[in-house]
């Protein structure tokens, strides 16, 4: 039973700092463990590295299952946010700013400067990266390298705080079941099944290249690339049937499972970026800013990301291409009038059908978008020379540093206790955008909201990890269809009154913009309608 007694009762006071046995004694635990990963940050050699990871990563583990113990052990069901206004680490202050700038700090030496993790190009590994080698060895077959060390931590970090994350919110079954889908996806497709790839890869009986099976283009924007299209073909016919799953994944299956269950089937059960942000970042999803200027940014930054994303893998598959088609079936100037006649037709469906659902600003920044890259497209074709914007070269480096290792990796997740857990997935993620634009225009899912029993209470404006102002939907009964939506359900489950509720319907009368309360009865607003 926790008897500590917090004798601050200011609100404008202290915050409440006190833990209990079991959280103590979990700091102490955990802080061993990623004291055995500092020390091997500084090259101290340690004489048997599988024991000393094992004893690092079980104690982080462990660590942390304890302390989330003593946190709600003693707690009724239902989810706790005490006090995170009032904690340094959850709300901007110090500690916060502390663990950001070493979060941040850390991603960029592994990024750029991997070498001073201990990363060597000849001889064995030493420092933090040759701490990993025995696990790298036993899955793959190779000696680790920083992405290896990347992915070891980043799959702890989920499946830990993902525990946490089903401790907190058990009294809820959706919160529970995907979040063992995100730690079942990030830790078999993610993380141990491309491991074993490569270990087969290097066998003689089997040629089967390194893939994630769960990213898909343009989030993992590197799929195209001809190393990565030569080493598919190369692999046979498994390499040609990943290949041909890769392209299946864009064109055809996630249209159709966004159609039935909106984005919330990747960003939110699937995606290890959401899967990350969800657990590990959980503490921090109410600093998200909700101001209409910060919704704006996202609208124009996410759709840029993903135009330059387009651009970029049109410049590098064609950069590739034979005119003569005698290593590709595909060859340049077929490839090029083909994206433009795709992008074209599907423009011109969206526009014809679902033009009205689109406000005026988003309908001028489409046909904006859609004229630059068809221009872009007609300037190199037409001019039969490689123009600056399209050398693939160029704009594959320019991708790589800006949006895959600054915007995603360090600002993505290095900031999560400075803007909020997803700022990544709502501001920069290319995959988020396409998927929120099916999901805005063609999908089934909304999440429905009962007016007549909202309190303005605020919680699920709070907690909205996107950024959205939940309670002004809530308060006027209307449904909300938000293209960054990610149906993560914490707007629904922190609702103390049950107004809230995850739905997939038919299609037909999912976005209603009338500013109407309706109470229990949903058929008001067409009643009046048809008295008018």
């Amino acid at each position: 039973m926790n008897t500590t007694v917090q004798r601050n009762m200011s609100l404008a006071g202290e915050p409440p700092v006190a833990l209990n046995f079991l959280q103590k004694l979990a700091v102490i635990v955990g802080m061993f463990g990623l004291g055995v990963l500092l020390l091997a940050i500084f090259n101290v050699n340690f004489p048997n590295k599988t024991l000393w990871l094992t004893l690092s990563l079980s104690s982080l583990i462990f660590g942390v299952l304890l302390f989330s113990y003593g946190a709600y052990n003693n707690k009724h069901a239902g989810i706790k946010n005490d006090a995170v206004w009032f904690k340094s680490i959850s709300s901007r202050g110090f500690l916060a700013w502390l663990l950001g700038i070493a979060l941040t700090g850390f991603y960029i030496v592994l990024y750029f400067y991997p070498q001073y993790l201990g990363l060597r190009t000849e001889g064995s590994n030493v420092g933090l990266i040759g701490l990993f080698d025995p696990l790298s060895t036993l899955l793959s077959g190779n000696p680790a390298s920083q992405w290896f060390v990347y992915g070891t931590l980043y799959t702890v970090a989920i499946l830990a705080f993902g525990i946490k994350f089903l401790w907190k919110y058990r009294h809820n079954r959706y919160e529970v079941l995907r979040t063992i889908s995100v730690m079942f996806f990030q830790l078999s497709f993610a993380f141990i099944i491309p491991e074993l790839m490569a270990r087969l890869n290097n066998s003689e009986a089997y040629n089967i290249p390194y893939y994630d099976l769960k990213n898909i283009w343009p989030l993992s924007y590197y799929n195209f690339d001809q190393y990565r299209v030569d080493g598919f073909i190369s692999s046979g016919d498994i390499g040609l049937a990943l290949l041909i799953f890769g392209i299946v994944s864009i064109l055809i299956i996630t249209p159709i499972l966004t159609y039935f269950y909106g984005k919330r089937w990747y960003c939110s059960w699937v995606c290890g970026c959401g899967g990350l942000a969800e657990t590990s970042g959980d503490s921090f999803r109410h600093l998200s800013d909700k101001s209409l200027k910060a919704w704006k940014i996202e609208r124009w930054l996410v759709h840029s990301v993903l135009v330059f994303s387009v651009l970029m893998t049109v410049a590098v598959v064609h950069s590739y291409l034979n005119y003569d088609a005698s290593k590709y079936w595909l060859n340049k100037d077929a490839f090029l009038i083909s994206v433009a006649v795709f992008l074209g037709v599907l423009f011109a469906v969206i526009w014809y059908f679902k033009r009205d659902e689109l406000q005026k600003d988003a309908q001028y920044g489409a046909i904006g978008y859609l004229g630059i890259i068809l221009g872009l497209i007609a300037i190199h074709y037409f001019s039969g020379s490689n123009i600056f914007i399209f050398n693939p070269e160029t704009l594959r480096k320019t991708y790589s540093f800006f949006i895959g290792s600054i915007f995603s990796g360090v600002i993505g997740t290095g900031f999560y206790p400075i803007l909020g857990n997803r700022v990544w997935c709502r501001f920069g993620c290319p995959m988020a955008a396409i998927l929120g634009l099916q999901q805005r225009l063609f999908s089934k899912f909304r999440i429905t909201t009962n007016g007549g029993q909202c309190i303005s209470c605020g919680n699920c404006s709070t907690y909205c990890e996107m950024g959205i102002d939940v309670r002004a939907y809530a308060q006027k009964g209307e449904n909300i269809i938000r293209a960054s939506c990610v149906g993560c359900g914490i707007c629904s489950a922190v609702c103390p009154r049950g107004v809230l509720k995850l739905e997939n319907e038919s299609p037909k009368g999912r976005i209603n913009s009338d500013a109407v309360l309706l109470g229990n009865d949903v058929d008001l607003l067409d009643l009046i309608k048809q008295n008018k």
